[in-house]
């Protein structure tokens, strides 16, 4: 019984190390200021790669915009 015990808490220790841990593959909040002239296209061509309306996509939902219009000098906060 004390074997059973034992692997049980040692397979919990194990997941617990593995989820419990948080995760800095993501890199560090790149923060964007508009500039004049800017478009969210300009900017998600600029920034990422392939298709830009999935870049778009995301940057709206990131930063609760409601359309596609930025203004200059705006901060947005790239996905």
């Amino acid at each position: 019984m004390f074997v059973k015990f034992l692997g049980v808490m040692l397979a919990a220790l194990v997941v617990w190390a593995i989820a419990a841990h948080s995760s800095d593959g993501a890199g560090r909040r790149q923060v964007y200021r508009v500039k004049p002239y800017d478009t969210l296209w300009s900017i998600a061509t600029s920034h990422y790669g392939g298709d830009p309306r999935a870049a778009i996509e995301r940057v709206e939902e990131r930063n609760g915009l409601t359309g596609t219009v930025v203004y200059p000098g705006e901060k947005l906060v790239l996905p």
